[in-house]
């Protein structure tokens, strides 16, 4: 461990101004007890290395190099705080970290469980794809046309009709909110969305100087009189941004009637829409209502769609459908920015929705995903009816749980960590949610799912006693 600080200290990796890992995290990725870290961390401190800050943690301060240089390093860490780019929670990056560790039982993932992963169909379409290979470059700016082609078809079941030339292909809908954030939106502009939201917890808009405004939701979604109210009080731009199916993390599936009801608002109101619609195909028990964009007869809806969520997060293939003139802005922007989305991931992407095998895939994955509810309700019945309350997701991957016994959300994700439970709290969604946990039913094993709610139980009630 000495020798792995020191080398990542002389090499430049951890430059002076370093923040290095807590000595919980040094433990564990050494697999010593933190008695053996203090000691180490104590070493480097007497030789001047690095130095502890109370209540901030263990920094670097020198380095082989420092009393040899006459030029000293950027200051990097000045650099880091000055970027334009906010960082995520605390909360969420290690969150974001630790969801890479396969020893821990995931119930934050919101992903599709590599048990689940079309692996045979996979290999398939990828062997049909080489067979078909011609050299390739960049690809047009709005994106591979015969993968925009076929998203116009397959778009069209859903009721959207929408020409290729509407439809802007991106590397997931986060780059597609990036793309939004900074080509469509000036700074100062208001975002009005869900409360709770996925939302809250990137930090996407406001790292471009933009608020976001939460409106209240009841078990139908969105509350129509709240986007008038708010309306009232906004000054500049405005856009309202839903997830209307399977809400993350509150798994609220919106009605017909109020997905009209919005849409009339917000043309009363001249709010534009960003309709996150990336859990869709995800429905369970019926096919979800219609969506916003199936009724916007006046470009009023920017449509996102992703197969992230349905087939695999590692393709990074989403889309954006608006009016041409902003497909074409955001095209541009995108450019700029990475000149455009892989080609051979298009391609792949391309085959599945041409070939039909995309539709099967989805028809597979209802099931398992019912079966796997149908696990987490059965556990949670057993074991938290008594301490907790939720509602059954009509499709999707969460449950929103909320925890009735009075306790530190902060204490019950550290406890459920140690235990080797990876978890959500609810308070990176929205501040109010302190009691709730967004519980992903579809990642984890279905030995892991009822052993981590059976553990999620235990805690819950050792906390609740103080």
């Amino acid at each position: 461990m000495m020798d792995f600080i020191k080398e990542k200290i002389a090499n430049g990796e951890w430059p002076i101004g370093t923040k290095i890992p807590s000595q919980r995290k040094l433990a564990d990725m050494f697999g010593v007890n933190r008695s053996t870290v203090i000691i180490a961390l104590e070493e480097l401190m007497a030789d001047g290395t690095i130095e502890g800050k109370m209540g901030k943690g263990t920094f670097v301060v020198n380095n082989t190099w420092t009393l040899l240089a006459t030029n000293l390093s950027p200051a990097w860490n000045d650099y880091i705080q000055s970027g334009i780019q906010k960082p995520s929670q605390a909360t969420v990056q290690e969150i974001n970290e630790a969801e890479s560790n396969t020893n821990l039982i995931q119930l934050s993932k919101g992903e599709l469980s590599t048990e689940i992963f079309p692996i045979d169909t996979m290999k398939l379409i990828m062997r049909r794809v080489s067979e078909k290979m011609e050299p390739f470059g960049y690809e047009d700016p709005k994106g591979f046309l015969p993968l925009r082609q076929s998203l116009s078809s397959y778009l069209r079941a859903n009721g959207i009709h929408a020409s290729p030339s509407s439809i802007l292909i991106v590397s997931g809908a986060l780059q597609a909110l990036q793309l939004i954030s900074v080509g469509l939106l000036p700074r100062g502009s208001t975002v009005l969305l869900e409360k709770p939201s996925y939302l809250y917890s990137l930090r996407v808009f406001q790292s471009v100087g933009m608020k976001l405004i939460g409106l209240p939701i009841d078990e139908y979604g969105l509350l129509p009189n709240s986007l008038s109210l708010s309306s009232k009080k906004l000054r500049g731009r405005a856009i309202l941004y839903t997830i209307p199916c399977f809400h993350n993390p509150a798994g609220i599936l919106m009605s017909e009637k109020r997905r009209q009801e919005i849409l009339h608002g917000c043309e009363k109101e001249q709010l534009p829409i960003i309709e996150d619609d990336i859990y869709r195909e995800l429905w369970i028990d019926e096919l979800p209502p219609p969506p916003l964009k199936a009724m916007d007869r006046h470009g009023h809806v920017l449509y996102l769609g992703s197969l992230s969520k349905t087939l695999s997060p590692g393709l990074r293939i989403g889309w954006i459908v608006g009016p041409e003139p902003v497909i074409k802005r955001l095209a541009d922007i995108k450019m700029q920015t990475d000149y455009g989305s892989s080609s051979l991931s298009q391609r792949v992407a391309a085959e599945w929705l041409a070939s039909g095998l995309y539709q099967q895939h989805l028809e597979s994955v209802r099931e398992l995903l019912k079966i796997r509810r149908a696990v987490a309700l059965e556990a949670l019945e057993t074991y938290l009816s008594d301490i907790a309350t939720w509602d059954i997701p009509k499709g999707g991957f969460f449950i929103w749980l909320k925890i009735l016994p009075k306790l530190s959300m902060r204490d019950f994700y550290v406890k459920a960590l140690s235990k080797g439970i990876l978890l959500n709290p609810g308070n990176i969604y929205a501040q109010e949610a302190n009691r709730y946990l967004r519980l992903s039913f579809a990642y984890a094993t279905l030995k892991d799912l009822k052993n981590g709610i059976y553990q999620i139980n235990q805690i819950i009630r050792e906390l609740a006693k103080g």
